[in-house]
């Protein structure tokens, strides 16, 4: 999908303020600090439309980006990070009802899930991925950061993950918000996943 127009619809603090189903949704979500807001402004090709942020946990609410291009619309959705946020555990237990809620929306097409390429995959990673798959949420998993590794190591780590995680390649997208790498590539899953462009054979 090429672009035309990005802007922020809403932030939402409470499921009450989520606004009524639109256009297909994807929603991005992880680990606090693994890059979501980095990864979601290079597939729209803005420098600060998420913000990004060194600071764990930032994002502490649920964002609805808008996009256009040609006849196409899109939601992208930022969710709250998880794990090691320097927040309460109340704070951190909000996050997660109000991600869950957002999850149940019927016009979420794609869940990404972001993964630091550098860091072993948790029980809280392995987990989202069932809970997605008990409510047939399709979801993708983005290997975040590559081009912090050299090539040799790279491709070691990502068959390394790809086993933790127990997906098909298919669904797996090494990427890089710095270089841009897998960024065409997961885009044509976002577009088939929501239904802009059919499945083709690798």
């Amino acid at each position: 999908m090429k672009v035309d127009r990005a802007e922020i619809l809403i932030s939402c603090a409470s499921p009450s303020q989520f606004p009524a189903a639109g256009p297909p949704e994807v929603a991005f979500l992880g680990r606090s600090n693994v890059g979501k807001s980095s990864l979601l402004n290079r597939l729209v090709h803005r420098k600060k439309l998420a913000r990004t942020s060194s600071t764990p946990g930032k994002t502490r609410l649920v964002h609805f980006f808008e996009l256009e291009g040609g006849n196409a619309r899109l939601w992208f959705i930022d969710l709250p990070g998880y794990g090691w946020a320097r927040v309460s555990r109340k704070e951190r237990e909000s996050w997660q009802r109000l991600v869950e809620r957002y999850l149940e929306r019927d016009s979420l097409c794609a869940a990404i899930l972001l993964q630091d390429l550098r860091r072993d995959v948790s029980e809280d990673e392995t987990l989202l991925l069932e809970w997605l798959a008990e409510r047939n949420t399709h979801s993708l998993v983005a290997l975040t950061k590559v081009d912090k590794l050299k090539p040799m190591r790279r491709a070691k780590r990502i068959r390394e993950l790809k086993d933790a995680f127990g997906i098909d390649r298919e669904r797996l997208f090494a990427t890089s918000a710095q270089t841009g790498e897998g960024i065409d590539t997961l885009w044509r899953a976002i577009e088939v996943a929501a239904g802009m462009r059919r499945r083709t054979s690798r």
